[in-house]
């Protein structure tokens, strides 16, 4: 049974994540991670543990606030699927290499020093919004696996949906923004899936977890803020229609700064 401080924790969480995983199509992941290793440390769970713990339940639960996003989404028109169908092969197998391989052998203490440092890189590019060259367009098929690749694979090493990389390479390629956030959404499912198969193997022979956990994936936390997110979620993909994306990004960068300030400090002081 969980206290009730927790429960109204994680439910805050979850109305959080689930609002902007719609707005700005980023999965909520920069945002859950430092909140979820400061709630599991506090339960007594070693630091190098909990960070690893953060990013696998904060994976998990995109599972679910994707599905929830596109929908809202793709009822506008907005997924580009033609770009999700190149995309998503290159995400999954890059997400299976990240979560099954690499993420076992870092130390916590590594990623959340490599958490830091790409949260605030991601939030240096929402601030600079840098406009493309007209001429510039999608690459090729294959072009796009590799990039599907890439954005899985880094996406599994911090937990988020992959929308830190995937929207801004979709406006740099000239995609329209809230078809990039939309799309963004609808890939937050592939990759989230494929990262947690490998959490969930990855985790299960790993000494000192919960028993309340599934390999690397702290099932309370999933399931409370998976439950609230799925329907602040829609909220938040309405609003990223009708609000000023452009500001609220560099309003939320701001907040980037901040935890990836604290995400640095844990793994330094790992």
């Amino acid at each position: 049974m969980l206290a009730p401080q927790l429960v109204i924790e994680l439910a805050l969480l979850g109305v959080c994540t689930g609002f902007l995983a719609g707005l700005l199509g980023i999965g909520g992941g920069m945002i859950m991670v430092p909140f979820l290793t400061a709630i599991l440390s506090g339960r007594g769970v070693a630091p190098d543990l909990a960070v690893k713990m953060a990013i696998a339940t904060s994976m998990a639960t995109i599972m679910f606030t994707s599905l929830s996003s596109v929908r809202a989404h793709a009822r506008r028109g907005y997924v580009r699927w033609d770009i999700f169908r190149r995309l998503a092969p290159g995400i999954v197998v890059g997400s299976m290499i990240g979560s099954l391989g690499v993420f076992s052998l870092l130390k916590g203490s590594w990623l959340a020093t490599f958490f830091g440092l790409f949260v605030g890189f991601s939030a240096t590019q929402m601030f600079r919004d840098r406009k493309p060259r007209s001429t510039r367009q999608m690459p090729s098929t294959a072009g796009q696996f590799a990039v599907g690749g890439s954005i899985g694979f880094l996406s599994g090493l911090v937990g988020a949906g992959g929308g830190f990389i995937s929207v801004p390479f979709m406006a740099w390629c000239n995609v329209a923004i809230h078809n990039a956030v939309a799309t963004s959404a609808a890939l937050g499912f592939p990759i989230a899936v494929a990262n947690v198969v490998g959490f969930a193997i990855a985790g299960q022979s790993v000494a000192g977890l919960p028993p309340t956990s599934f390999g690397y994936i702290w099932l309370p936390g999933l399931a409370m803020i998976a439950l609230v997110s799925v329907f602040t979620a829609p909220l938040g993909a309405r609003a990223s229609h009708a609000l000023p994306v452009g500001k609220l990004k560099r309003m939320f960068a701001s907040i980037l700064y901040l935890l990836a300030a604290y995400m640095l400090w844990k793994g330094l002081a790992g």
